[in-house]
Parts: structure tokens; C-alpha cells; sequence
């Protein structure tokens, strides 16, 4: 059995009294009335306690925090509400208190279950809430779900995303970020080929690995080359009884991060060596900047080992989607039937999670979709993250999302003003 994290939980605990040492030496050092509070010595030692206590902290899931937003140009407030809930998955609905306003696009929000809470999308949501009605997929930690709620796979996941769909309408639009691109366009595959009257209007796939067979990164080689007994073996814990999810096999989110890290060791070393210098040189605000990045960046979720090595295995080894060989229980995914719902892919040109063409491919494997309801955008210059957060996102992607939405909105407005 794979010990790993019951070495974390152990080494959590043994920390605990240097890190207590720690707490009481910074608050020392910070005080006014230490003659040493303000000297670089002071700022220096205060400096190494906050280091070591965020290199050894627990980082807990982090809240939205978006307590208000523009709509028509007045700021009103913003509420969070649970729309959709299941064992592994709530969704929650943006609500802005602004009576009269203008009808909106429906848009949902499918974060990736790849590591990360939904949070790291809070730029995403924040961008689109003055124009469309948000919704999100808050996507549960695997160690916090009891064994009596039972398993849940890549099955499983595209049956949430079939629930999801039906629940909130056929108006709908949905935005896959990332790993959620493959569950996302299966769902809607098995919905359009039952002629489900609620598949969604559109769907938004970002930086996906629809097929990873094209423009290979060192994440797609790497699951090629160990195989999916090696991930088995080496990724794969049991929880400890401290959780609720006692027991439950899972992908723990610590190891995720190991992997997270190690693919820019360098450049997250040299920014903890900056946020030092910062706190030295007394300049908080870029210390501020270093500490939301990473209070998001470090906060990590456990994902259920069946759903982590069945994504694996039919999306990274066996290239099941691109292929036509991928089930969804007892029934074909087959992308053909994509007759209705338009694609929007988006892709990065510097993204090293999933390289160019990956996502492209959705427009390609669906050729029974009229090709005036496909749209493609390559965004120069941004990197995997930048395809869904950050200053490019927001004034070069963001708006070509909005008319590709607004486009499916008014076809889907046009029969009902013909017949008028």
C-alpha cells in the first residue's frame, strides 16, 4: 500500500511545534515596542518566519470574494447560491440583486476536477459576470466525501454533466476549462445523439486535451511512457481517519502539486526568494501580489483514484475520443452526432499542458456540425494559465467569447422573430 500520505499527515504533525516557535518569533519581532521591529535585522528575521510558515502551512480552499460587480453600468451586489448539488459537485449561481436589468446569456462554468478548487477560475467569473448570468461547477474534495456515497469516474462525471444540462435548460452555454473539454463534449455527444432537447446552445472548450496525440507536451509523453500501472502504483493513497473520506482511494491533492511544482522548480523558487526581499526591503504591496497567487496556487483538492487513472488511461494513453472508441456506459461517444450545439476552441501559443491543436480538434472530429456554428481563436503569447485568467484573457479572449455567444443567441432568437 502506498504510504504517502499518511509520511504527509506525519510530517504535518511534527512541524507543529516549530511552527509554533515560529509564530511567536515573528509576532516578537513585529511588535512596536521590540527596538528591533523596524531594522533590516528585525524585517529580516519576521521575513524568514512568514516563509517558513507559508512553506509548511496548510493552504484551506479559498472563497470567491466577489461581493459586487458592474451590470449596465450601476455596481450591484453579488450573492452565492447553490443551484445543483451532488456528493462530488454543487453548483453555484452568481446572483446580482439588479431588478429590471436586461435578460442575459446563461453561462456555466465547468472548472477543471484536475487539483485546483473552482476557485482558481474566480478572473474567469469575475469577467463574465457583468454580462451573462454565471454559474460554476464547485467540484468536491475527494478526502472530505464519506465511502458510503459511493465511487465516481469519468462515467460518472459525464452523467453530472448530463444532469447539469437538463437541469438548467436548452439556453444554455457552457465554458469547459481545460480537463473538463473531454467530459463536457461527451456529454453533449450523448445528448445529441438521443436528441435531448436540452442540449446547450454552445459549448466554449479551453485549452482541452480533446486529442493529445497532437502537439505531445511532457505531460502527455510522460502518461505514454509510464503507462497507467505505474500511475497506479505510485499515485494512488489511501485517506487517512482523520477525513471523513476515511479509506477512500484517491489522487492526493500534495502529490498533484509535487507535479505542479517540479515543472517550474526554478521560477517558484525564485519567487519565494523574491517575496523575501520584498518583506526585507518593506514593500508589502509586492509582497501582498505574491501572497493571493499563491494562497489560490498552493490550496489543492484529493481527486477519487477511479476518476484520476480512467482519464488517464482513455484520454492521455489509449486516445479513446479522437479515436471513436470512447463508452460512455454501455454507449458510444460518438462526436458525429454534434449536429446542434456550437464549438468555440480556444487554445494558447505557449501552452505546455496542452499543446496547439489539442483542443482544435474538437472542430475537426464533429464535421456534421454546420461550420458556421465552429469558431477558433489561437491567442498569441499566453501560456495554459493565461487562457482563462489574466490580462489577455480578459481584453482579447473574453470579448471573442461574448460575440461568439451573443452570434448562438441571435440564431437561436431568429425562427421565433421569422414566425413573428
Amino acid at each position: 500500500m502506498n504510504l504517502s500520505y499518511y509520511w504527509y499527515e506525519t510530517a504535518h504533525w511534527l512541524l507543529k511545534p516549530a511552527r509554533a516557535a515560529t509564530d511567536v518569533t515573528k509576532t516578537l519581532f513585529e511588535n512596536p515596542d521590540n527596538p528591533f521591529a523596524n531594522t533590516a535585522y528585525g524585517r529580516t528575521v519576521t521575513a524568514a518566519c512568514e516563509l517558513f510558515e507559508r512553506t509548511t502551512r496548510r493552504y484551506e480552499k479559498p472563497s470567491f470574494g466577489l461581493a459586487t460587480t458592474l451590470v449596465e453600468g450601476r455596481e450591484v451586489p453579488v450573492a452565492e447560491r447553490i443551484v445543483w448539488s451532488r456528493p462530488f459537485c454543487d453548483v453555484i449561481s452568481f446572483e446580482r440583486d439588479f431588478p429590471g436589468a436586461k435578460a442575459q446569456p446563461k453561462l456555466l462554468i465547468v472548472a477543471p476536477m484536475s487539483g485546483h478548487f473552482a476557485t482558481l477560475l474566480r478572473g474567469t467569473v469575475d469577467t463574465f459576470l457583468p454580462t451573462h448570468r454565471v454559474m460554476i461547477t464547485d467540484w468536491a474534495d475527494a478526502r472530505m466525501v464519506p465511502l458510503a456515497e459511493g465511487s465516481f469516474d469519468l462515467d460518472d462525471y459525464i452523467d453530472y454533466m448530463i444532469g447539469m444540462f437538463r437541469s438548467f435548460g436548452p439556453d444554455l452555454h457552457v465554458m469547459a476549462v481545460c480537463q473538463p473539454a473531454v467530459p463536457v463534449i461527451a456529454a453533449i455527444a450523448r445528448m445529441e445523439a438521443e436528441k435531448d432537447p436540452c442540449t446547450p446552445r454552445s459549448m466554449i472548450l479551453m485549452g482541452g486535451p480533446i486529442d493529445t496525440r497532437r502537439s505531445p507536451t511532457a505531460v502527455n509523453e510522460l502518461a505514454e511512457r509510464r503507462g497507467i500501472a505505474w500511475f497506479e502504483r505510485h499515485c494512488i493513497a489511501k485517506v487517512p481517519p482523520s477525513y471523513p473520506g476515511f479509506w477512500r482511494s484517491v489522487y492526493p491533492g500534495f502529490l498533484q502539486l509535487s507535479g505542479f511544482m517540479a515543472m517550474n522548480f526554478d521560477r517558484h523558487v525564485n519567487a519565494h526568494w523574491e517575496m523575501f526581499e520584498h518583506l526585507v526591503d518593506g514593500d508589502g504591496d509586492s509582497a501582498e501580489k505574491h501572497r493571493e497567487f499563491y494562497d489560490e496556487y498552493l490550496a489543492v483538492m484529493d481527486l477519487t483514484a477511479e476518476f484520476y487513472l480512467q482519464t488517464v488511461d482513455k484520454v492521455f494513453v489509449r486516445h479513446e475520443l479522437p479515436k471513436g472508441e470512447m463508452m460512455h456506459r454501455d454507449k458510444p461517444v460518438d462526436l458525429m452526432a454534434i449536429r446542434r450545439c456550437a464549438i468555440m476552441a480556444i487554445e494558447g501559443e505557449r501552452d505546455d499542458i496542452s499543446g496547439i491543436g489539442q483542443t482544435k480538434a474538437a472542430l475537426e472530429l464533429t464535421p456534421n456540425l454546420p461550420e458556421d456554428r465552429k469558431l477558433y481563436h489561437l491567442q498569441p503569447g499566453v501560456g495554459h494559465y493565461g487562457v482563462f485568467n489574466g490580462s489577455r484573457f480578459r481584453a482579447e479572449i473574453a470579448p471573442r467569447i461574448r460575440d461568439f455567444i451573443a452570434t448562438q443567441e441571435e440564431r437561436a432568437a431568429a425562427p421565433a422573430r421569422t414566425l413573428a
